[in-house]
C-alpha cells in the first residue's frame, strides 16, 4: 500500500543531461581508438602474439562499451517529454527540446492505444485492438471526441448528447506512473462525467419562471456553455491526479432520444401555441382598453355597459381570431 502512495504523489524531476552532440563526438573517438587498436593487433600479432591479441581485445572491449554508450543519444522534439526509468527507478523528466545524453540504459516511454480495422473476407470489418507505446509524450493540445450516448436528464427523459474535450498533458511524470493508461483514464472519466452532468438538469424547460422569481432554471439546451464549463470543472478535478488539464468542454450534440422525440415536439410546439396566445391576448387587451379610453375621451360616441361589451367582445374576435373577421354592417339597433 506505501509503494502505491508513493508513486501516486511521485514528485516530478526534471535532469539536465549532457549535450549529445558532445558525446556522439566521444564515441567517434572511441571507435576510432578502437580500429587503431585492431589495426595495430593485426600487425603485431605474428611478432608479438601475446601484445597481438591484448589490441584486439581491447578493440572489441572499446567497440562494445561505446556501442553501448551510444544508447544514451536521445532526441526530444517540440512539444515532446520524456520519462525515463533507470533500473525499475525514476530517473527523470526532459521537456526542453535538443539532442541530449542520458544514461544509455535509462528507458522512457508512453503508455498509447490504437485500434486497427480489418477486412473480412466475406466484407465484414471486424475491430482489433492493440496497445502500442511510444518513448515520447505529446505535451500538445489535443482532442478527445466523446462519442453521442444516451442519458436521462434530471426529468427522466432519455436524451442524446455528445462532446469534445481539448486538453494536454502537463505532468508527464504522473501520467506516466499514475495510471495505467492516461488516455483510456481520460475517456473513462469524460463519459462518467458527463453522464452524471447531464441528470442534474433538464433538456428543456417549458415554464419561463416556475418560481416566481425572476431567475431561470438552466437547461441542457439554454445554459449550454454554464453546464460545458460545469463539466469542464468536474472533469479537470478527477484528471488532475494523471497530470491532464481540460482547457475546455464542448456540447456538440444535444437531442431527444428517438423513442420520445415525437411526443416531445408535440409538448414544445403546444407550448409554443400557448405562449403565442397569450402575447396575442395581452395585445388584445391592451388595445380594446385604449380604444374605449380614446371613445371616452373625445366623446365620439357615448357606449354604455351592454354596448362596451358588445365592442369588446366582437374586438377580441378581431384580434384574437387566426382567420381575417367578417364585417357585418348594423343598419339598425341592436336591440
Amino acid at each position: 500500500m506505501a509503494t502505491i502512495e508513493n508513486t501516486q504523489t511521485m514528485q516530478e524531476k526534471l535532469v539536465k543531461p549532457m549535450s549529445g552532440g558532445v558525446m556522439l563526438l566521444v564515441c567517434i573517438l572511441g571507435w576510432a581508438v578502437s580500429i587503431a587498436c585492431l589495426v595495430w593487433g593485426c600487425c603485431i600479432v605474428e611478432t608479438q602474439t601475446v601484445a597481438g591479441i591484448v589490441l584486439i581485445c581491447l578493440f572489441l572491449a572499446l567497440l562494445l562499451l561505446f556501442c553501448i554508450l551510444a544508447g544514451g543519444l536521445k532526441i526530444i522534439h517540440p512539444n515532446e517529454a520524456r520519462v525515463f526509468t533507470l533500473f525499475g527507478k525514476y530517473y527523470g523528466t526532459i521537456k526542453e527540446a535538443g539532442w541530449y545524453y542520458v544514461h544509455p540504459f535509462a528507458a522512457s516511454f508512453a503508455p498509447g492505444r490504437v485500434t486497427t480495422v480489418q477486412t473480412g473476407t466475406n466484407g465484414s470489418t471486424t475491430g482489433k485492438t492493440t496497445t502500442v507505446t511510444s518513448p515520447a509524450i505529446s505535451l500538445k493540445q489535443q482532442t478527445l471526441d466523446n462519442k453521442k450516448q444516451k442519458v436521462n436528464d434530471v426529468d427522466g427523459n432519455p436524451i442524446i448528447i455528445g462532446a469534445v474535450v481539448i486538453w494536454r498533458v502537463v505532468d508527464p511524470t504522473q501520467a506516466v506512473f499514475s495510471v495505467e493508461n492516461y488516455r483510456e483514464f481520460l475517456n473513462i472519466q469524460t463519459d462518467s462525467t458527463i453522464r452524471n452532468v447531464a441528470r442534474l438538469y433538464p433538456y428543456d424547460s417549458l415554464e419561463e419562471d416556475a418560481d416566481g422569481d425572476g431567475v431561470k432554471e438552466k437547461t441542457l439546451r439554454g445554459s449550454s456553455q454554464e453546464i460545458a464549463q460545469v463539466m469542464q470543472q468536474q472533469l479537470q478535478s478527477r484528471v488532475e491526479k494523471a497530470g491532464l488539464e481540460i482547457e475546455e468542454v464542448r456540447i456538440t450534440h444535444l437531442a431527444y432520444a428517438e423513442e420520445i422525440a415525437a411526443a416531445m415536439l408535440q409538448r414544445q410546439q403546444a407550448a409554443a401555441i400557448v405562449a403565442a396566445r397569450q402575447k396575442i391576448v395581452d395585445g388584445a387587451v391592451g388595445m380594446v382598453k385604449m380604444a374605449l379610453d380614446k371613445l371616452g375621451e373625445e366623446e365620439i360616441v357615448v357606449l354604455d355597459e351592454e354596448r362596451k361589451a358588445a365592442m369588446v367582445s366582437n374586438l377580441l374576435v378581431v384580434l384574437c381570431g387566426n382567420k381575417d373577421a367578417q364585417p357585418i354592417v348594423n343598419s339598425g339597433s341592436i336591440y
